[in-house]
């Protein structure tokens, strides 16, 4: 109880107290109205004392990584972020979304060097899928203090996404749902989107993620990675146990290598990133808190 209205409780318990003398009609009004007057304060201070606490314990400690940027894999965009977004905005972190052409390696690296720039301080770098290649180019930027890679690629010198997928190949690279444009691109059939993308997603959110996928260059599954990042920062690894996209295994195997902080999401698509987004936030916020340590 703060001062003031330790104060307003002691007078309450004077007005309320039995008085021993007979006093007087106008005497007794204006006890009345003063009782009134302070039970009415009483009230509303206690509200706002209540009311102020929940704001307090939503912020992050002043020594934990404030800043997260947020970046999207291959047929997708940046709006798959939305539920992971309001959870670390909420609890008081400054949050910012890239949207890559998904045109060209190059391009998607430049984009998120972009925002980083921007960041205001150091940053929390998150990733889903084929946006942890481009993490792991783009990461070695100063103003990153960890990685996160959500169901992500994460190669090493010299390595591809592409080829690493051939070390556990994934239900999705045996199925025949990838299809290509006459220049190049590579989309996912959207009547098996459902099934081996976002299989833990409502028939209708993935009916819509299918129809308004990204379609991404062909050769950006091919870029070479020059300078992991993770071999200089720490990184965490959340793992989504029935990922058809990218093999569960696969994203084991990167977790031992880089000796990540690995979260085994169980029974998650390759879409946790939508469907968990509890697990997903908790995840950045613990490399938030850790990073610094």
């Amino acid at each position: 109880m703060s001062r003031t209205m330790f104060v307003h409780a002691g007078l309450l318990r004077c007005c309320l107290a039995p008085r021993h003398r007979r006093s007087s009609g106008a005497s007794q009004r204006v006890v009345r109205r003063t009782f009134l007057v302070l039970l009415i304060s009483f009230v509303l201070l206690a509200g706002r004392g209540r009311a102020a606490e929940p704001a307090l314990s939503a912020r992050p400690d002043e020594n934990h990584v404030r800043n997260v940027v947020l970046v999207h894999g291959a047929w997708a965009d940046g709006s798959g972020w939305k539920g992971v977004y309001e959870i670390l905005v909420r609890d008081g972190y400054h949050v910012s979304i890239v949207q890559e052409p998904l045109t060209s390696f190059p391009e998607d690296v430049a984009a998120v060097r972009r925002i980083l720039a921007q960041q205001p301080g150091e940053c929390i770098l998150v990733a889903h899928s084929y946006g942890g290649s481009v993490i792991t180019e783009a990461g070695t930027d100063p103003a990153v203090a960890a990685l996160v890679y959500v169901a992500a690629h994460m190669p090493d010198v010299g390595e591809s996404e592409a080829e690493n997928g051939k070390r556990f190949p994934s239900d999705l690279s045996k199925s025949g749902a990838i299809k290509k444009t006459t220049d190049g691109f590579l989309y996912l059939d959207p009547q098996r989107f459902h099934e081996y993308f976002a299989a833990d997603l409502s028939t209708d959110q993935a009916t819509f993620n299918a129809c308004s996928q990204v379609f991404i260059a062909e050769a950006n599954f091919k870029a070479v990675i020059t300078t992991p990042a993770w071999k200089t920062k720490p990184s965490w690894m959340l793992v989504a146990g029935r990922d058809r996209t990218i093999n569960p295994e696969l994203e084991r195997w990167y977790a031992r290598r880089a000796r990540s902080h690995t979260v085994e999401v169980a029974g998650a698509s390759h879409c946790l990133y939508v469907s968990h987004p509890k697990e997903v936030a908790a995840a950045i916020e613990a490399a938030s808190r850790k990073s610094h340590n």
